[in-house]
């Protein structure tokens, strides 16, 4: 199994502008590449609070022996209730790295990975909800086609939708290779077609919308994001990495959104303090988005993909 390796890393720690006796959030401690360094930048009035659903990652947590540093196993999407319940009202920066580590995708008692063998899972919280062996004994060919289509980007949904509501009336469809193989016959041929164009294997966008779905990605990086705005003390930084277009779209409309939301009265000319009393604006969008040098796609392929971006909370006082 490979060494993970950290998507850009010291981009992200250098990002949050660390404050040596700040209040810091990982969102997504994975196996903790970013925690560590955020906790080496710490002093010893700082503080760490992560966050992972995955059981795999609050066991691999346990090495960390610091008093500065804490983890809840919880989806980030709970995170203000969370840290309003450990006292904490205002943080100085929060980490969000999206999407799945390399473990998860490596390990195939997972169910994530359409290359090899394995238990047709692909939920990030081993310990509850729906597996999606279970989901594809019971979705209709539409909604299957929909989420397809939606978080996919599928062009074939249609078609593949149909291909795995026929194929579970013959067999159950409960190991990774049955759902790929069912995938790769019906995009096979025009996979053949594009494959100087593109090698991607043909159930990458299934199976990526079927994780997405059952792990509620979307959704809760929906709800996470406004929560990140009132938690952040003026000047805080809110770290974004996401790993495919449909979580980048979030995350780049919410901060133009935050960033950009002035209501003004028109044709009435305002001095400078009232600017900022009717002003909305809760962010300003720090640099350009950043994407991983040539070095480390050579090193780790997974991030080919990252976009990472960040902004900083501000505070109009009028």
């Amino acid at each position: 199994m490979q060494t993970h390796i950290t998507v850009l890393l010291h981009e992200a720690i250098n990002a949050l502008a660390i404050k040596p006796d700040g209040i810091y959030v990982d969102g997504t401690f994975g196996r903790g590449g970013h925690s560590r360094l955020i906790l080496s930048q710490l002093g010893v009035g700082g503080r760490l609070i992560a966050f992972d659903k995955d059981p795999t990652a609050i066991l691999s947590s346990e090495v960390i022996k610091d008093k500065r540093f804490c983890i809840r196993h919880s989806g980030f999407f709970e995170m203000q209730r969370i840290l309003q319940e450990m006292g904490i009202e205002k943080i100085d920066g929060v980490l969000l790295d999206l999407g799945m580590s390399s473990p998860q995708l490596e390990e195939t008692s997972r169910g994530f990975s359409f290359r090899s063998e394995g238990p047709l899972d692909m939920r990030m919280d081993t310990s509850s909800g729906q597996t999606a062996a279970e989901w594809l004994t019971t979705v209709t060919e539409n909604q299957l086609e929909k989420v397809i289509k939606d978080y996919g980007e599928e062009r074939h949904a249609r078609q593949i939708a149909r291909a795995i509501t026929m194929a579970r009336t013959r067999q159950p469809i409960v190991t990774t290779l049955q759902l790929a193989e069912i995938i790769s016959a019906i995009v096979r041929a025009r996979q053949r077609q594009r494959q100087r164009e593109n090698m991607r294997h043909p159930a990458t966008r299934t199976f990526q919308a079927i994780r997405i779905h059952l792990n509620q990605e979307l959704e809760e990086l929906s709800l996470v994001l406004p929560q990140c705005v009132e938690l952040l003390k003026p000047g805080g930084r809110l770290v974004v990495i996401s790993f495919h277009s449909l979580e980048d779209r979030i995350v780049k409309q919410f901060m133009r959104a935050a960033a950009n939301s002035n209501e003004l009265p028109r044709g009435i000319p305002l001095r400078e303090k009232d600017l900022k009393r009717f002003s909305k604006q809760k962010l300003k969008l720090i640099g350009k988005a950043i994407r991983p040098n040539e070095h480390e796609v050579t090193e780790n392929i997974r991030a080919r993909s990252a976009v990472m971006r960040v902004a900083e909370r501000i505070t109009f006082n009028g």
